[in-house]
């Protein structure tokens, strides 16, 4: 895996799933200046403080928001290694290990959490200091992190509630959490700076959305005063067979569709297959809108748009 390391610094840094420190280098027989040399020639590259990963071990054809969520992993690992028993790894630092998706989160600090201790933050690292409830931590690949209600409810508390939002659907639609779950976690710590964004969030929260757009969209309608939509609708024609499912059906007759990756283009026969989904629907008497990722970030014009066609 490790190709352009010696054999003992390999095995060190598979160990610790792809991260090494500097005392593992010296350890494997490197001196400070081929440290230093290797990483002017991007050989290796500085993950924290004194601890560092190989870039040409990275997938090939790697999304940014796949690296960034894989480094703050590798980052989270170090960390923790470093700091030893007593600490939590919580708030976005946790959704990402509990494979939520990282919209809207700032990946540019480890979170964790102590009992004990004060709370401090430096350059890699923001430690908080709170108690925690039974059933509140809970261990993900071998590491002791808060449980995924508890990650939404800091999470959504130090960002917003749109992202308690997508956070809270993706939990639900993955059954890592139940509605309750969501709910109890988020009132059990009503002082908390940002709770009640976290309360609402929690209570919003739909398992039926199926991707971060379909949240965010979500979320945008019922701030427009759009009617809440039903979600995953299954529309049949007048013989009872079905057209398809569609993501939201709002009013009883507008289709909301949410196509986030432009999961249609380039293939003809699902364009084709597509269009006549889209054309039956039609038939049937039903409006479609279909909208984009660029549509979410003109939320006013969006809500016009549908409030229009309703």
């Amino acid at each position: 895996m490790f190709t352009d390391m010696n054999p003992k610094l390999s095995v060190l840094a598979a160990a610790r799933r792809g991260w090494f420190s500097r005392a593992d280098a010296l350890a494997a027989g490197y001196s400070d200046s081929e440290l230093r040399r290797r990483l002017r020639a991007g050989q290796w590259s500085r993950l924290c403080r004194d601890v560092y990963v190989e870039p040409d071990t990275w997938p090939v054809g790697e999304q940014s928001w796949d690296r960034a969520r894989r480094l703050h992993v590798l980052r989270t690992r170090a960390v923790v290694d470093r700091m030893g028993d007593g600490v939590v790894v919580s708030h976005q630092s946790a959704a990402v290990l509990h494979g939520l998706p990282s919209w809207g989160l700032d990946l540019s600090k480890v979170q964790v959490t102590k009992a004990l201790g004060r709370a401090r933050s430096d350059l890699v690292t923001d430690v908080h200091r709170s108690r925690f409830e039974p059933g509140e931590v809970t261990v993900v690949d071998g590491l002791r992190v808060v449980s995924p209600a508890r990650a939404i409810a800091e999470t959504t508390c130090t960002s917003s509630y749109e992202v308690g939002v997508v956070l809270g659907d993706a939990a639900l639609h993955q059954r890592l959490v139940t509605p309750e779950a969501l709910v109890t976690t988020a009132d059990r710590h009503p002082f908390w700076p940002g709770s009640p964004a976290a309360r609402e969030a929690a209570r919003f929260a739909n398992g039926l959305s199926e991707s971060v757009g379909e949240s965010r969209l979500r979320v945008l309608m019922a701030n427009h005063g759009v009617p809440a939509p039903l979600l995953q609708a299954e529309i049949r024609d007048e013989t009872g067979r079905l057209i398809g499912r569609v993501d939201f059906l709002v009013a009883g007759r507008l289709i909301v569709e949410f196509d986030g990756a432009q999961k249609y283009g380039g293939v003809g026969d699902v364009v084709m297959a597509e269009k006549w989904r889209e054309d039956r629907l039609r038939a049937c008497g039903y409006r479609v809108i279909r909208v984009s990722w660029a549509d979410l970030a003109e939320p006013d014009a969006l809500a016009d748009r549908i409030l229009a066609a309703i």
